[in-house]
C-alpha cells in the first residue's frame, strides 16, 4: 500500500463520523509516519512498510472511537504556540484567542502589570500574553494538579518565563495577593447539555466544562470573589458559552462592576465579557 491509498483508506474510515475526516486522517498519517503533512503530496506514491500501516491504522482506529486528534498526537497549536495536551486538560480552542486579544489592548507594551489566569489547563492563555507581553507579572492556578504539570512543562518546552503557577480552587490559596487583570476561560456548559456526549467535548474533563444546572455557578463565584483581588480599575474578562453573555452582564452589574461589556467572535457571537471594578 503507498501513501495515497493510505490515505483515502484512513479518510473512508473517519467520514461516517467527522466532518473534519480528511485533514484528521492528513494529521494522523503525518504523525505516524513522523513526516511533514506536506510529504503526504509530494511522496503520496511511496510505499510503506506493513509496521508504518500498522502504527497509522491504530492511530485511526483511536480517532475512529472518538478520541480527540490534539490527545493523540499529544499537542494543539493555540496563538502560533505548540501547546503540549492530554486527557487533564482542555483542547485549546481559537474562539479563545479572543480573550488574548482583548487582553493585550488592556496591557500596554510600556506597562508593567500584574495578570491572574484562573483555570489555567494547559497554560494557553497565559502562556500566549506572557509571549506578548513578557515584562508583565503572570500567575496561574489550576485546582487540578495534572493539568498544572501539563502547563509547567509548556512553559518549560516554550522558553517562557515569568509566569508562577500555582494549585488553587478560583482564589482560594491567593490570600491578599491584587492584581490588574484577572482573565478566565472557566466552565459554563450546563450540566445537562446534549453536547456533552458529543464530539471531542465528550472526551474533555468534564470538571472543566460544566458548573451547574444553568452553566454560570463558576461565573457567578468568579465574579464575586475576583473584587476583593482587583487593584483599583482592575479588568476582569470572562470567556462564556454562545448564549450566556446577557447573563454574565447582569451577574457582573450585581456585583457593582463597570464599564461592562460583550465581545464577538469570528461567529459574530457574543464569546466574552469584561468589566472594570
Amino acid at each position: 500500500m503507498n501513501v495515497s491509498e493510505l490515505l483515502n483508506e484512513s479518510v473512508a474510515r473517519l467520514t461516517p463520523r467527522f466532518d473534519s475526516a480528511q485533514l484528521d486522517a492528513e494529521v494522523l498519517l503525518s504523525f505516524g509516519l513522523g513526516w511533514q503533512r506536506t510529504h503526504l503530496i509530494t511522496r503520496d506514491s511511496q510505499l510503506l512498510s506493513s509496521d508504518q500501516i500498522e502504527i497509522v491504522n491504530q492511530l485511526i482506529s483511536r480517532r475512529a472511537n472518538g478520541e480527540p486528534v490534539a490527545y493523540i498526537v499529544g499537542e494543539q497549536e493555540f496563538w502560533s504556540l505548540p501547546l503540549t495536551v492530554n486527557s487533564s486538560t482542555l483542547i485549546p480552542r481559537p474562539e479563545t484567542e479572543h480573550l488574548v486579544e482583548a487582553a493585550l489592548d488592556y496591557l500596554p507594551k510600556s506597562e508593567n502589570k500584574s495578570v491572574l489566569d484562573l483555570g489555567t489547563g494547559s497554560g494557553a492563555i497565559v502562556l500566549a500574553l506572557a509571549s506578548e507581553r513578557p515584562s508583565n507579572e503572570y500567575f496561574a492556578v489550576d485546582f487540578s494538579v495534572e493539568a498544572l504539570k501539563v502547563a509547567k512543562h509548556n512553559a518549560e518546552k516554550l522558553n517562557i518565563s515569568g509566569v508562577t503557577f500555582s494549585q488553587s480552587s478560583w482564589f482560594s490559596e491567593l490570600e491578599s495577593q491584587k492584581f490588574d487583570l484577572i482573565i478566565s476561560n472557566p466552565p459554563y456548559i450546563e450540566l445537562n447539555d446534549e453536547h456533552l456526549k458529543q464530539g471531542d467535548v465528550a472526551s474533555e474533563p468534564v470538571s472543566a466544562l460544566t458548573s451547574g444546572i444553568d452553566g454560570l455557578d463558576d461565573i457567578r463565584v468568579i465574579s464575586e470573589q475576583a473584587r476583593n483581588f482587583l487593584n483599583t480599575s482592575g479588568w476582569l474578562m470572562l470567556e462564556h458559552g454562545w448564549n450566556q453573555a446577557a447573563e454574565v452582564r447582569g451577574i457582573l452589574a450585581a456585583n457593582g462592576y463597570k464599564k461592562i461589556q460583550s465581545i464577538k467572535d469570528f461567529s459574530n457571537i457574543e464569546r466574552l465579557t469584561i468589566a472594570q471594578f
